[in-house]
């Protein structure tokens, strides 16, 4: 039964067999992973995930660039299946490309509902933020996430091109 839980420092293993799936240079949708993190080690693994749990404190400042956000961990068991996060409040970046929540599901793991559950149950703690709305974005011929997406209420407004790239924008209503 998947669950989702905060990004732990014991699931580095597993992570890091996640990550290898998806290759060295792919982005890891929702993981809050930056170039200048170190995750090879177990310190610095340890310290990025506190980093990540830190986000979502709003009371603390974040980094340049960066918004308040909520990070999860998709698990089954002791096993990482992919990350989601629900970002607080927009800036311009996230506004014109990025949106409210971002997901990954490792390759392995696809093909599953993993996405449409994980993404269900964190459109509930965006309600409980005191969001009525959420802006979802992705690849325009990324078919798994534009049937996620729709699955859990998106409503396309546009394609448009954005910073990296041409992007679908979906709004779901809360």
């Amino acid at each position: 039964m998947p669950q989702l839980i905060a990004p732990s420092p014991h699931l580095h293993g597993s992570w890091t067999a996640a990550q290898e799936e998806w290759g060295p240079d792919a982005h890891m949708d929702g993981a809050g992973l930056g170039s200048d993190d170190d995750v090879d080690s177990p310190e610095g693994f340890a310290a990025w995930t506190r980093t990540l749990r830190g986000y979502a404190d709003r009371s603390t400042p974040v980094d340049h660039g960066r918004v308040h956000a909520t990070y999860w961990w998709i698990t089954e068991g002791d096993t990482y299946l992919g990350a989601i996060d629900l970002r607080h409040y927009l800036n311009g970046f996230l506004l014109d490309a990025g949106g409210h929540i971002g997901y990954g599901i490792r390759p392995s793991a696809r093909r599953r509902g993993l996405a449409t559950w994980a993404l269900s149950a964190v459109l509930h703690e965006a309600r409980v933020l005191g969001m009525d709305r959420v802006l979802l974005t992705c690849d325009p011929g990324n078919e798994g996430s534009v049937r996620t997406i729709e699955r859990c209420g998106g409503v396309l407004e546009d394609v448009r091109e954005t910073l990296i790239g041409p992007k679908r924008r979906y709004w779901i209503t809360l």
